[in-house]
Parts: C-alpha cells; structure tokens; sequence
C-alpha cells in the first residue's frame, strides 16, 4: 500500500513517483534476496572500504547498492588532493558505522568507468543509490562540508528508498558475514489507518500512525514518505498565504520567514520557486540557520521524489551552494 498524495496536485510528478516507487521495490527484493542467501549480515569495519574495478563493477557498486549507499572515490595515484580526500573519506566510511560503503576507484586502471561517469577531473566524488547515479562534489572539500553531503545522501537512502546501510560487528573478520534480525512488519493496519485520518481531515492522527509505524521500522518507505507529506500539510494549514509571502519578501534573511513560504511554495505546486528559495537561502546563511535551511529542503526532496527532474537539478544547485 502507498501513500496517497493528499490533494497536492502538480506537486508531485507521477511518473517520478512510479519511478522512485520501483527502484524501491527493486531495492527491496534484492535485500530480501540478500538476506535468504546469508548475504545480508553484519561486516567487519574494514568492510566498508574497497576497492574497486571495471570487473567487479557490477558486483560491487551496483548489486551493493540495493543495501546500502556507495559513494565513489574516483582517484589517482599522482593527485595529490586525493591523497587529502581519500584519508577523510576513509575514516567517515567507519565513523558512519555501516550507512554507507566507499568504493574506491583508480582512474588510471580504470578508463571505461570514469567516461562512464563523465569524470572531467579528480578528485571526484559521486554516490550510487538504488542502483542509480548521483554526483555529490568535485575536488577537495571541508570536512564539515563533506558530512553535511554524506547526511543528505544517508537521508535520502534510509527515507526514500528504505536502505538503512549495513550492520557493522567491531568483533567481525574481515569478509565474514553475521546473520542479523530482520524488522519487523508489515504494517498494513497501521499505514491504513493514516491514510483514513487523511481521508477525514485528522493531521494529527495521521500524522501518529505514520510516527507508530516508524517507532517499530525507522526505514519504512512508504510511512517516511507519509509523514513527510502529512506534516508538510499540517504546517501550511491555517497560514494566511498573504501575510506569510509579504514577510519572506520584506526579510529576505529572516530562516524561519523563508521557510514557511518556501512550504506554501510546494503545496502550491510552485517546485522550483520552493527549492530556488530554500537554496538562495542557504547561500546567504551560515551555521545553525544554515543547516535548518538545508534540512527543510531535503524534506521537501522527499515530498517530491528523488526522481523528479526538479529535485535532481536543485540537489546539484544544493550541493554548488555547500561547497
């Protein structure tokens, strides 16, 4: 059962949908596959770092994938900044404890894959998710900048596509596999629920049904996606959309105003206004405003789909703006 769209016509692109809906699906199947093979288990620290060639591409990014998110480090033997990146992203692979997995990959021994991924230069950093592409940056970065980048990437994984990464054993060996348990579930009662609250006009309820659900399955797609929508509603309900649009206009720095329009933006099915906003607002911030501007807008990604052309464009936009 999925979510409904809860009357947000022209905000949300059904073939986006469809699309994000059977990459989760795909993804799905290939954990449950995974897990009848004992594939699924727990994995050394040392684990979460490989390399990787034009042989293995498949096996190693692309099938991994469906579990976890992999970001590609595209590097090289003479780059220096390489040698800077690579160390960086090294560690934060074992400080994320199993949320994503990096795959490493000489340019030099492997030509085809860097075309592949249109690499103009390194070091160069991209993610796979669910099987599908993703560039994050380009050249060295700031560590702080870099984490901010793996959050985005983990959120989107864990709320879109269901992949809450791989469970890590300190005690593991290296290659060795630990069955672990498998969630809980399903929840169709629960999901139907919400989505009856929706039907009579009860946010709140829905909005607890989602939340019942996900105390039981944090990575649960369909009550993440949900919550998203019904709490974005329940935000814009009551506003005067006058008196919040003529505020965002006469304070331009003020977080909080930018937010609250960039919502009625979306609900409006006006995308590119919401995320242009939400972006232009996170050039102009730093800090702790900047990282409520950055979150804001990745729960606005997830209203609209992954695959939507909007949020692929205003996630490149996002990530110019970071870096």
């Amino acid at each position: 059962m999925q979510p409904r769209n809860m009357s947000m016509s022209g905000v949300v692109d059904l073939a986006a949908v469809k699309a994000a809906q059977e990459a989760r699906s795909k993804a799905e199947q290939a954990r449950a596959e995974a897990a009848r093979q004992g594939g699924a288990g727990a994995v050394s620290p040392a684990d979460l770092v490989i390399d990787v060639d034009e042989a293995g591409f498949e096996r190693d990014v692309l099938q991994r994938s469906a579990e976890v998110p992999v970001v590609i480090d595209f590097w090289a033997e003479w780059c220096q900044p390489c040698k800077q990146l690579s160390p960086v992203l090294e560690r934060l692979a074992v400080e994320y404890d199993g949320r994503f997995l990096l795959a490493k990959i000489d340019v030099d021994a492997n030509q085809m894959l860097m075309q592949q991924f249109g690499v103009q230069g390194i070091p160069a950093v991209f993610a796979v998710v669910a099987g599908q592409a993703l560039p994050l940056f380009q050249g060295a970065a700031a560590e702080q900048q870099i984490r901010q980048t793996l959050d985005q990437l983990v959120q989107v994984a864990e709320q879109r596509f269901g992949l809450t990464g791989l469970t890590v054993d300190p005690d593991a060996q290296p290659g060795a596999v630990v069955e672990r348990e498998v969630p809980a579930g399903p929840y169709d009662a629960l999901l139907e629920a919400a989505v009856q609250a929706l039907d009579a006009g009860d946010l709140g309820g829905a909005i607890q049904a989602y939340k019942n659900v996900l105390a039981d399955d944090p990575a649960n797609t369909e009550a993440n996606l949900g919550l998203a929508q019904a709490e974005l509603l329940q935000r814009v309900q009551g506003a005067d959309p006058q008196r919040v649009r003529k505020e965002a206009a006469e304070k331009p720095g003020d977080v909080e105003a930018q937010i609250a329009a960039a919502d009625l933006d979306l609900v409006g099915g006006h995308v590119e206004d919401a995320f242009g906003r939400l972006i232009e607002t996170v050039q102009r911030t730093v800090g702790d405003d900047r990282d409520a501007v950055r979150r804001r807008l990745l729960e606005l990604f997830e209203v609209v789909g992954p695959e939507d052309p909007r949020v692929i464009g205003a996630r490149r936009a996002l990530a110019r703006a970071l870096f």
